[in-house]
């Protein structure tokens, strides 16, 4: 039986329209025995660094991919699939997307311009399905203008082009197929299976299609409903898939072999700094050691010698901590931390004096990053930086909630704006929100479905499974439990459907967001990293840009994380500090 690989899969990053979670279809794609797999999310690379570590620790080689929805103005857009062939397919994508997200904006979401993919697709294989421009023409029996618009892609991305077919029983599959077919023979473009799948089981199908209510603000049993997918779009066996393409084998073999043709590697766990702006005749190593020393030069002029010490220890543990600092080459990290906070002093904005691990710095105390002597309180170096466990450092700088904005717009000019953004975060369908929503698509009245979510003890972090006394946490302590809900479980078949639903979609990714102070600097343009992601302003451009990668996924990839965060105490603070003096 030939092998297979699924290459048009969304998973539950694309926040809409997939219940496909990354352990499971890694785990999944094992037990299939299916030598790779590619996720392509719709208009994102949120799961990528996750989805890539996943499937290499497993054995199964990662694609890269996206959904991209095209549209020229204000027309329904349509879609291709693009998979990276390499690492050039990876930053045109990454480009792509950014664009997408920073000049596409429309009322119904994001589009890539269709230009911009005839200009920007080095390295990308290009799927076009029943939902692409051919599609279209095809389903209107336009097949002429559906084989001219194959042409103008296919004279742009050459060999890389291929005709998506699926069998999932949705409406215009079979003309789709019928036409790509003939157009496939004619024009000498390749044809691929595909199961466009949105769910791992066939028994998923109603919990993929709650999450799709949820996401659209329907109900489950609204005839007006748009009934876009079927029950056929799950992760299928290679036995499966070639059964339903038993009278087109090349389109399964051609799936394999694009498979094989995909080998982006993603640099994990090397780190990539700015360059930190020093005079000529210095280099990071020399500079750091310089300002360091005159600024604890300036600092003993102003504190006293903790007792029991020198100046001369002072020094002597200043050289120690700027030896490790040098020799794990982070001197970078530290001078670009020290100019924005002393920008920020020199500039009114409260600062803290320094929390932390980083407090316990003498070279942080020289240069301005803390106020704190960390010799008089036996503060150790070696908990913040230690070279025998190698990581980047890492500063809590708390700012004048106010003003931290100022912080960054400055870090921002001086290194460039498109080098500088703050990360992305995720929310989930967490226990109470998600017995909520599933209560809502099933149609039941707001007073019965508050009434469970009620029932869920108010605990941080607890689960379905904590409050119905099925996890190992409940066992160990019954609190976590709530007995009414266990009890309305066994009795009430309303209650059974609402909660086994609910459990099916609990922490699934629902929204992005932004850190609440995470910012990454990279030395070139962040689409060279990561794409990004962005809201947008009345006039429908992208604003407030932030990594498509959270926290993690950006350390990862190797961009170096700052915390500038903001603390409404030093605000306050600095209020009554202002009315004090206007006073006086």
């Amino acid at each position: 039986m030939p092998a297979f690989a699924h290459l048009h899969l969304h998973s539950e990053y694309s926040l809409v329209d997939s219940t496909i979670r990354i352990p499971e279809l890694v785990k999944r794609c094992v037990q299939q025995g299916q030598p790779a797999v590619a996720i392509t999310d719709q208009n994102n690379l949120f799961a990528l660094v996750k989805f890539y570590k996943a499937a290499e620790g497993a054995g199964i080689k990662p694609i890269a991919g996206a959904d991209l929805l095209l549209a020229d103005g204000d027309e329904a857009p349509t879609r291709l699939t693009v998979l990276c062939r390499d690492r050039d397919g990876y930053l045109s994508l990454s480009r792509l997307l950014t664009r997408a997200w920073m000049e596409g904006h429309r009322t119904d979401g994001v589009v890539v311009r269709p230009q911009w993919l005839q200009d920007e697709n080095t390295g990308l294989f290009v799927l076009a399905g029943r939902n692409s421009e051919a599609g279209r023409l095809a389903a209107a029996g336009k097949h002429e203008l559906a084989e001219q618009w194959l042409a103008q892609l296919q004279q742009a991305t050459g060999e890389r082009l291929f005709l998506e077919l699926t069998r999932t029983a949705r409406e215009g599959e079979d003309a789709f197929n019928a036409f790509a077919l003939h157009a496939a023979s004619r024009r000498g473009v390749p044809v691929i299976a595909t199961n466009d799948a949105r769910f791992l089981d066939q028994d998923g199908f109603e919990a993929h299609e709650a999450r799709v209510c949820i996401a659209t603000g329907r109900v489950l049993d609204d005839p007006k409903r748009p009934k876009d997918f079927t029950n056929e779009q799950y992760v299928k066996s290679s036995e499966q898939m070639s059964e339903l393409f038993a009278d087109v084998p090349d389109a399964i073999d051609n799936a394999i072999a694009l498979a094989t043709r995909c080998n982006l590697e993603l640099r994990l766990g090397t780190y990539f700094l700015p360059a930190f702006p020093v005079p000529d005749d210095e280099t990071l190593d020399s500079w750091i050691r310089v300002q360091s020393r005159e600024g604890l030069t300036k600092r003993l002029e102003k504190a006293p010698i903790a007792a029991g010490h020198t100046r001369e220890s002072y020094f002597e543990r200043l050289d120690v901590e700027l030896d490790v600092i040098v020799k794990m080459g982070f001197p970078g990290y530290f001078l670009i931390v020290a100019d924005f906070i002393n920008w920020a002093k020199d500039h009114g904005i409260p600062v803290g004096p320094g929390r932390g691990s980083g407090a316990g710095s003498l070279v942080a105390w020289a240069l301005g990053i803390t106020d704190l002597d960390p010799i008089p309180y036996d503060l150790l170096f070696e908990r913040f930086l230690n070279p025998e466990r190698v990581s980047m450092p890492d500063f809590d700088i708390d700012f004048c909630m106010d003003r931290r904005d100022e912080v960054i717009d400055y870090v921002a000019a001086k290194y460039g704006r498109d080098r500088v953004s703050q990360i992305i975060t995720y929310g989930t369908m967490a226990a109470k929100a998600v017995v909520r929503d599933s209560g809502r698509v099933l149609g039941h009245p707001y007073g019965f479905v508050d009434g469970i979510a009620k029932l869920i003890p108010n605990t941080l972090g607890i689960c379905l499974d904590d409050a119905l006394g099925e996890s190992d946490a409940s066992k160990k302590n019954p609190e976590l439990s709530s007995v009414e809900l266990m009890q309305r479980m066994q009795s009430e078949d309303d209650v059974r459907d609402l909660l086994t639903l609910a459990r099916d979609l609990e922490d699934l990714t629902r929204n992005a967001g932004k850190h609440a102070g995470g910012v990454v600097i990279a030395p070139s343009p962040l689409s060279d990293f990561c794409p990004l992601f962005a809201e947008h302003d009345i006039e429908g451009r992208g604003k407030n840009p932030v990594t498509q990668f959270d926290k993690d996924d950006v350390e990862s990839i190797g961009l170096v994380k700052f915390d500038f965060l903001g603390l409404r105490t030093l605000t306050i603070i600095d209020w009554a500090v202002k009315a004090i003096n206007a006073r006086r």
